[in-house]
């Protein structure tokens, strides 16, 4: 009897264990699954470089824009240029033994610096004068190429005549007459503006499309020889 009673009370104690065993195996958590981090660093617009590999960008100054223009001119081949206005189209012929102001708007149209400025002065039967704009865009762009002027080259007999483009002095502190190398000016007058001579430096001539620069001059001006509607040069194109 006691023998019973002993197998009995064993086999409760073996199913209580059991049962407890299974319940804590039930309710123990699943292991976590660990998820890969997606980079929160943002992607680079297209074509950019990162910005460790950037080099830094070139700018001209007064200290090293002569010696860049020395050495661009003599890597030189082209020397026309095509002006594309709102008000039709011209090309001007660069002289070659005039190399730094060649070198520097042939360097500036390349640079796409022309683009959307404008011809802001317009004096009847004398010049018109491009390069400028009120354009928030001018002044950007000036600063990102440098700040620098160029020497006057004005004794290689060269002469203000009807459709020759010279380059005016800066309005900077400039007793030498440096040259302002941003804007150029375009003589209309019959048959020049001989006044100019030896002040400026001349260093193409129009030989196609006179007419449209005639059409410019011919606009209506206001204040400061502006004219009432703006004449945007759309681009310079070297030939």
């Amino acid at each position: 009897m006691l023998l019973k009673q002993s197998a009995l009370l064993t086999s409760i104690l073996l199913f209580f264990l059991v049962s407890c065993g299974e319940k804590t195996k039930k309710t123990e958590p699943a292991p976590k699954k660990e998820q890969v981090k997606k980079d929160s660093i943002p992607l680079e617009s297209p074509g950019e470089e990162p910005e460790e590999k950037k080099e830094e960008a070139f700018v001209l100054s007064e200290e090293n824009a002569i010696d860049f223009f020395f050495n661009y001119a003599k890597e030189l081949k082209k020397n026309k240029v095509k002006v594309t206005t709102t008000m039709g189209s011209f090309t001007v012929l660069l002289y070659d033994d005039v190399p730094y102001h060649k070198a520097n708007f042939i360097y500036l149209a390349r640079k796409k610096y022309f683009d959307s400025t404008q011809f802001h002065r317009v004096v009847k039967d004398f010049i018109i004068q491009g390069g400028n704009s009120d354009d928030k865009k001018t002044p950007r762009k000036r600063r990102a190429i440098g700040r620098y002027l160029l020497p006057p080259d004005a004794k290689k007999g060269y002469k203000h005549h009807r459709g020759v483009i010279s380059m005016p002095s800066s309005e900077r502190d400039n007793p030498h007459k440096l040259a302002s190398p941003y804007e150029f000016f375009i003589v209309v007058t019959k048959p020049g503006s001989y006044h100019l001579d030896g002040s400026y430096t001349p260093f193409g001539r129009v030989v196609e499309g006179m007419d449209v620069v005639d059409a410019i001059n011919n606009v209506p001006v206001g204040d400061g020889d502006w004219p009432w509607q703006n004449v945007y040069i759309l681009s310079v194109e070297v030939l």
